[in-house]
């Protein structure tokens, strides 16, 4: 109520309307991703480009900020272990979903159980999820199958948003991609596949308006295309700079460059098994040269990645002896790279049988990564010369994840880059190598036990020790060949005000237009 008697409140009142008129949101920003998201059901996928942006639209419990630190979002509290399986979560009130519903305990119950469905493509992450109990409108209790020591940084994902349960109940992904709802700073327009992804603010947001009224985002597959768009002003950020650009682009007078060491590993996968779509259970012995854990060491011995990295990414990369970075929980700085060693190759090849060499086809995409094709080019160069002749095929970003990585069948060697926020070795092992994980094409039940018995180990030395057993595995199996650490360079226009995270995240909301 206003005290009308109060005239220096009133006055005030006054002066300060036209600032909120002129702190409304305004201006746009055009951010250009390599490859377009394969969908918005957000819960429905496991890449990079689809989270960032989703991240705008929807929003989960806690989030990560700038520097990385976990930070209550749609809960008010970090989580609360009340029992070893049993996790109470306290939700925030007053927060509205864009159409109108309300956010409460029956829409975070209804997108945990939604997000752990086998049928999602990033329901490997939460399976140790057993059921949500609604205990009053903002408070809810998970339990899982076991004691899960990241369930706080699983549920920063973006894939553990919060969805409308009453907009949403029955609803099939492709409906929810077309029409996506969230409580975040931005709303849904239209999506014009292979064309542009636009976003406007949400004046109604719990945290306030955003600054930037309108976001854009574009796919732009081809690097040099994206950096000229940059140069002519037609875009404000480009993601994966040519790192032979770099300095062109630190350099010009209307742009500026921004890096992170990012949590993002790309590496050469390896096929073991054949693998059932919907069950993602191995059905049988792979026929692929890559069931040979022998041929696997060769195609690692045979890799000279200093070289790519210097060659190929200008040496802004750092090189790794497994998936996981020096950002990692679970990474051991003991270990390090293999290198080339092309008269054991020669060994290893005869061994297998292959006193000749052999062929093999080398999968991957374009545009996703930072040179990704000329990567997988200069691999497969190198793996002829030390007599594995190696063929590359690289896709179109969403073809390549929806009719090879998705269906287990990116065999007998395929590229992908990995990082996922929890910056934790859990979900780098549990859902690339994991067997019955939505994107895995080896299996090996000795890594499986430990891989369980890790994750719901709750003493930290004796996780981390697992981890580091768990990497020693890896590595002697042959489970993949770890390539390098992304150093992630954004060129930006000098219009906005932005700084690159670890994380891969480009949040409109860490922006501002000057």
């Amino acid at each position: 109520m206003i005290h009308w008697r109060n005239v220096t409140a009133v006055v005030a009142a006054l002066v300060l309307l036209p600032l909120a008129a002129a702190a409304a949101p305004a201006g746009k920003v055009v951010i250009a991703q390599g490859v377009d998201p394969t969908t918005l059901d957000i819960m429905n996928q496991q890449e990079a480009p689809a989270s960032i942006i989703g991240a705008h639209i929807f929003e989960t419990l806690w989030e990560r900020d700038p520097n990385l630190k976990i930070i209550p979002a749609l809960a008010t509290e970090m989580p609360k272990l009340v029992a070893p399986t049993t996790w109470e979560v306290k939700l925030r009130k007053g927060v509205k979903f864009t159409n109108g519903e309300d956010f409460n305990a029956e829409s975070a119950k209804f997108s945990i159980e939604r997000v752990k469905d086998p049928k999602m493509r990033a329901s490997s992450n939460f399976k140790p999820i057993e059921s949500v109990e609604v205990v009053d409108p903002y408070t809810i209790r998970v339990h899982t199958g076991k004691p899960w020591p990241t369930f706080l940084t699983v549920m920063t994902f973006a894939q553990a948003a919060m969805y409308p349960p009453k907009a949403y109940a029955g609803k099939q992904p492709a409906d929810i991609s077309r029409q996506p709802i969230g409580t975040g700073p931005y709303k849904f327009v239209r999506w014009a596949k292979d064309e542009e992804i636009v976003l406007e603010a949400n004046d109604a947001y719990w945290r306030g308006a955003p600054k930037i009224k309108t976001v854009v985002f574009r796919p732009i597959p081809d690097d040099a295309v994206r950096v000229a768009a940059l140069q002519n002003g037609e875009i404000d950020v480009a993601v994966n700079i040519p790192p032979h650009l770099a300095n062109p682009i630190a350099n010009h007078p209307k742009l500026f460059l921004t890096t992170a060491p990012s949590i993002r590993t790309i590496q050469l996968m390896f096929q073991t098994h054949d693998f059932d779509e919907q069950t993602h259970k191995p059905t049988g012995v792979y026929k692929g040269v890559t069931a040979d854990k022998r041929v696997r060491q060769a195609i690692q011995y045979a890799l000279d990645v200093d070289e790519i990295v210097k060659g190929v990414m200008d040496g802004k990369a750092m090189r790794m002896a497994t998936m996981l970075t020096p950002l990692h929980f679970g990474y051991d700085p003991a270990l390090k790279p293999i290198k080339q060693d092309l008269a054991r190759v020669k060994k290893l090849l005869a061994e297998a049988g292959y006193p000749n060499g052999l062929e093999l086809t080398l999968n991957g995409p374009q545009g996703r990564y930072v040179r990704d094709k000329e990567v997988a080019e200069a691999a497969a160069g190198q793996l002829t010369k030390a007599g594995i002749k190696t063929t590359v095929k690289t896709y179109e970003f969403v073809n390549y994840l929806n009719n090879l990585t998705y269906k287990h069948k990116g065999g007998p060697v395929w590229l992908i880059g990995w990082g996922t926020p929890t910056i934790d070795a859990e979900t780098v092992y549990g859902p690339l190598f994991r067997t019955g994980s939505n994107l895995g094409t080896y299996s090996n039940p000795d890594l499986d036990g430990l891989v369980d018995a890790a994750q719901k180990e709750m003493d930290e030395k004796k996780r981390l020790a697992l981890y580091h057993q768990i990497n020693k595995l890896w590595i002697e199996d042959a489970a993949a060949a770890p390539l390098y650490q992304q150093l992630d360079l954004y060129g930006a226009s000098k219009r906005i005000s932005w700084k690159a995270r670890s994380d891969e995240r480009i949040k409109a909301t860490e922006m501002t237009i000057k």
